[in-house]
């Protein structure tokens, strides 16, 4: 068995203290897309019980984290590019994530890869101060550090969903 090597590191190019959780939050990711490598559209669109697709913890993934970029760190209106990757809203009228089939894990991945390159971009050119420094809303203060900490948990969170119904999935197809 190969030795791995388990330290955190700083993503080049940041600030070392912001570069370390960003280095986290791509950890996640990479975690995420390595499980999903291959997998079958059946897999991306299949709901199991009342549980969520996997497609569709995906479109929610990517909607928050760019939702938690503009609205709350960058306060600002969100990049027209960015906007027209989700068509649909976050949840449905009872509350559940919305349903997203259909769409390829190409799709998802693009979508994923657009916001996180944007979050990336925005993050490289801030300074401690600013990191820091809390954005007043109406109903809530918040730092971009809190909402670094909440989407490296928010994903987190699913991921572990996630690699819980393609163990669940996966055997049920074998059985089929």
């Amino acid at each position: 068995m190969e030795k791995r090597d388990l330290r955190l590191a700083s993503l080049p190019g940041y600030e070392a203290e912001i570069g370390r959780w960003l280095w986290c939050l791509e950890d996640v990711r990479r975690t995420i897309i390595s499980q999903l490598t291959g997998v079958s559209q059946a897999i991306l669109d299949t709901k199991l019980d009342e549980r969520q697709t996997i497609g569709s913890l995906l479109y929610h993934i990517a909607l928050v984290e760019a939702d938690w970029l503009y609205e709350e760190v960058l306060v600002t209106e969100w990049d027209p590019e960015i906007l027209a990757l989700f068509p649909e809203d976050s949840r449905s009228g009872d509350g559940s994530l919305t349903h997203v089939a259909g769409q390829t894990m190409e799709e998802h991945l693009d979508r994923l890869n657009r916001v996180r390159q944007v979050l990336l971009s925005k993050f490289r050119t801030m300074d401690l101060d600013d990191w820091r420094k809390p954005r007043i809303l109406e109903k809530y203060d918040v730092t971009p550090e809190w909402v670094i900490y909440h989407l490296l948990e928010h994903e987190s969170h699913h991921r572990g969903q996630i690699f819980q119904q393609l163990r669940e999935l996966r055997c049920e197809m074998k059985m089929v």
